[in-house]
């Protein structure tokens, strides 16, 4: 079974110069397929052709572009092959070369359809020629006209009348049959399609499902515009190369494609604001919310294939480097972990140093074989004398990192920044017992190959709003930002106690390095400078209040400190404790009940983009009459804690 087409010799090309698209198919049983590409792939080569071959065991399917010499060079070695003897290809003329390069390619139909009864080598529907549906047409013949094109193909141009099947791909088209009305089945219907080879199956199977009258268009739309022109038709022809469409004179259209979303743009469209070449059209603009919503949307995507298991949660070796202090300058090599790092404890240190897990560190490319392979190393001394500067690696094979919380929220992003609600207990960066199980290490892998700057730091018990920058340059602005005090920072914390004034303020000096269990000392003489306004939000009846916290100075621990030195401090609050006490500044197990602080809004003006305000949800224990239950940091929609903090 044939296209009847006009001869790939015909006249109607007799520009030298002029590019010659052919497109042509046939049905016919084809086998040894990988040598027949290949054989196919190297005259295409040779002669300079473009465009593409599809070759399956059902017969042939080609679209090619060259110059008229390599062109019929190529037709006649193709007939050579007695299965392809009476090819007659179709032709147009082009200015320029519309494919990009030669693809010959074995697929498991040369036109997916995937209903294996209709075998068009065996059997097709009678055809119908140019001239014949024409006349049918002019003399107003009952009949159905069938496009069985995908949507956009027909909303382009079609057959003045013609039935719309709704469809995104080819397959659809048994479903689509199906909506058919049922007196259809007794009526003539003609089908057709851009070159014929759809109508090839589509024909058979509405035969098969009953339709009694059913007619081809041969050689389809393009060979309709070669022999009678465009009466009857309006618009243009979608065709599958970068001419994109063409008009009833076979001559390529302004009609354009979009990159985007792969919608036809006619030239009406492209004098609308919302046509962006590569960026979007009519069909695909969305507003920045919506925009906006769906890039979030598939962040969270992201992020769950990231977490979904915990990277940290399978056995792993963890090389944690170790960069010397100046301040620990001129110290044996253990006084200098157990001070930099006393939550271990001084006899673990010891231990770790005998036992080689503390080694000098090693070039990056040593570093990744060793991950691989773990050497033995000669141990180190407790009392090596160690400089500043000096890297030390810390060896630890086997590691498996505690559990956090991973529901990160992604709140806005652009080109330039990223806004997300980190939940807690969550590390930011590599510390302690965390290397994988970090939001640094989270976002790395969504952003990757990007690593988004980290501009400010919340601890990882606190829950909250957290700004991140895209870029170095981006990052050089925002940062000093928050340094020089320029961001307005709010948190909400839920506290033991109820101040009696509903305003206060606490300026106790906060300890520049941590102490014993990691805690910063607090006092009103001593320490670096540190101010935080407060305001009560709410007393509850269980002894507990919810209060806003705003941060003046940007100290380490500055908010849960001064709170506890005030003699309020915050519930679930591992280090600053009721009744004056001290624990550990530790990060909590997601089992424990939340510590109840929560960063909710940050207002800064950025150079070139004026004031921005981000804010994130209320966690349920900032409503919650009491603090009983409450194990998560879940978003709550209570309208009146956001209007009393408005």
């Amino acid at each position: 079974m044939t296209s009847t087409c006009p001869d790939a010799n015909t006249p109607q090309a007799s520009d030298s110069n002029a590019v010659i698209n052919i497109s042509c198919y046939k049905f016919v049983p084809l086998d040894n397929l990988p040598a027949l590409r290949d054989t196919i792939r190297e005259e295409a080569v040779r002669l300079n052709l473009r465009g593409t071959v599809l070759l399956s065991n059902e017969g042939i399917n080609l679209f090619v572009a060259a110059q008229r010499n390599e062109l019929s060079q190529f037709v006649t070695f193709l007939r050579q092959d007695p299965r392809f003897s009476d090819l007659q290809p179709k032709e147009s003329l082009n200015t320029y070369q519309p494919f990009n390069r030669m693809l010959v390619k074995i697929k498991k139909e040369i036109i997916a359809f995937g209903i294996e009864s209709v075998d068009p080598v065996r059997e097709t529907s009678p055809k119908l020629s140019a001239k014949e549906l024409k006349q049918w047409l002019d003399d107003g013949r009952k009949v159905h006209l069938l496009d069985v094109r995908n949507d956009y193909e027909y909303d382009l141009g079609t057959f003045d009348s013609a039935i719309k099947m709704g469809l995104d791909h080819f397959r659809e088209f048994p479903d689509a049959v199906a909506r058919l009305p049922e007196t259809m089945r007794h009526e003539p219907i003609v089908m057709f399609c851009t070159g014929g080879i759809r109508c090839e199956k589509a024909g058979p199977f509405m035969e098969q499902a009953g339709f009694e009258h059913i007619y081809q268009l041969d050689g389809g739309i393009l060979k309709y515009f070669e022999e009678v022109g465009g009466d009857h038709y309006h618009g243009e022809c979608f065709v599958f190369d970068q001419r994109v469409a063409v008009d009833p004179n076979l001559k390529e259209t302004p009609t354009t494609q979009c990159y985007v979303c792969q919608a036809v743009v006619n030239s009406d469209d492209q004098k609308s604001p919302r046509y962006v070449p590569g960026v979007s059209c009519p069909a695909c603009y969305l507003d920045e919310s919506d925009r906006m919503a769906l890039l979030l949307q598939h962040r969270s995507v992201q992020l769950h294939a990231a977490v979904q298991p915990l990277p940290g949660s399978q056995p792993y070796f963890n090389n944690r480097p170790l960069n010397i202090p100046e301040r620990f300058d001129g110290m044996t090599l253990l006084d200098c972990l157990d001070h930099w790092h006393p939550q271990v404890g001084r006899e673990e240190w010891e231990q770790r140093i005998r036992n080689s897990m503390i080694a000098p560190s090693q070039p990056h490319s040593r570093r990744i074989r060793r991950r691989k392979s773990p050497q033995v190393q000669l141990p180190l001394s407790p009392d090596r004398i160690v400089r500043s500067g000096e890297r030390f690696d810390h060896l630890l094979p086997g590691t498996v990192e505690p559990d956090v919380r991973s529901d990160v929220q992604f709140l806005f992003e652009d080109e330039q920044l990223i806004v997300i609600q980190k939940p807690a207990p969550l590390p930011m960066h590599p510390c302690g017992r965390y290397s994988r199980n970090t939001l640094r290490h989270f976002l790395n892998q969504i952003y990757y190959p990007e690593r988004p700057h980290m501009v400010h730091r919340l601890d990882a018990n606190t829950s909250g709003v957290l700004l991140l920058c895209r870029r170095k340059a981006v990052a050089r602005q925002v940062q000093p930002l928050f340094e020089h005090r320029q961001v307005e920072k709010l948190y909400v914390a839920r506290v033991h106690g109820c101040p009696d004034s509903d305003e206060f303020i606490c300026t106790a000096g906060i300890g520049r390095l941590p102490e014993e269990g990691g805690l910063r000392s607090v006092d009103d003489a001593e320490g670096d400078d540190a101010c935080t306004e407060f305001r009560v939000l709410r007393r509850y009846d269980d002894g507990t209040s919810l209060i806003e916290a705003k941060p003046l100075t940007g100290r380490t621990n500055q908010i849960r400190a001064h709170l506890w030195h005030l003699g309020f401090p915050i519930c679930g609050d591992p280090a600053w404790l009721r009744d004056g006490c001290l624990g550990e500044n530790r990060t909590l197990s997601i089992d424990e009940p939340v510590m109840c602080l929560h960063a909710y809004r940050i207002t800064l003006e950025i150079p070139e983009r004026g004031r921005m305000t981000f804010e994130a949800s209320m966690p349920d224990w900032a409503v919650a009459g009491t603090l009983s239950g409450i194990a998560g940091t879940g978003s709550s929609s209570n309208v009146a804690i956001s209007e009393s903090i408005s």
